[in-house]
Order: structure tokens, then sequence, then C-alpha cells
């Protein structure tokens, strides 16, 4: 099974940048459909973001409005989350999440399109 582990939260004031990692198992990494979801404290697993195995495509849920960049980097079996410009709103524990199926989504932003999960990493911005 594939195992994947986030790294890179902590706590950071508004305006200021966090770089997450997620590095995964596997040895067909380059083919997994990587993507970021976060989830605040008493709400719902929101999207944030995905990049295509493809053609390196990269998707945003609409909150994100220019402040995140998602990136792969397939020869060291991680994927990346370039935070910039953080709001208090943005406060969540943040998932890696794959997609090693091979078959096409019916809608990426959904959380029941993926088959591993990370063990999520929190991020706190203050104001």
């Amino acid at each position: 099974q594939v195992q994947l582990v986030e790294s890179g939260g902590g706590t950071a004031k508004s305006g200021d940048s966090l770089r997450l990692s997620c590095t995964a198992s596997g040895r067909t990494f380059s083919a997994y459909h990587m993507s970021w979801f976060r989830q605040a404290a008493g709400r719902e697993r929101e999207f944030v973001a995905n990049v295509s195995p493809y053609d390196g495509r990269t998707y945003y849920g609409d909150f994100v409005q220019g402040r995140f960049a998602i990136s792969k980097d397939n020869g060291q079996n991680t994927v990346y989350l370039q935070m910039n410009r953080l709001k208090p709103e943005d406060t969540a524990v943040y998932f890696c999440a794959a997609d090693t199926s091979g078959k096409p989504f019916i809608d990426f932003r959904g959380a029941y399109e993926y088959d591993y999960w990370g063990q999520g990493t929190q991020v706190t911005v203050s104001t």
C-alpha cells in the first residue's frame, strides 16, 4: 500500500508563507493524481489543490485566489504546497491525498476519489 507523510506545518503570522511537503511511497508515484485538502475545526474537508500527472496542470479551490501553488517532484516522490499571504482563515489541518487507481476522476474535488491519505499537518495563522 501507499504511505503519505506530510510535513512543514506550523504557526505563521498573517501575510507570511509556509511550504508543505508530502512524501509518498510507491514505485509509480509519477502516475499518481495528487491533491491537497484541508479541514478546519468543526468544518467539512475542503479541496485546496490538485496537480495532473499527465500534463502538470494545476487546479485550486476558489478561496486560494492566487496565493497557493502546488508542485510535484517525481524524483523525490514528493508533492508540495507553497502557501503565501496566509490569512487566519487558512488555519486548518492540511492533508495530502493520492488517487492511485489509474481511473479517470469523476470530480477531483471530492474526497471520495482518493484511496490514500496522509495523517495531516497543522497550519495555524494568527492575526
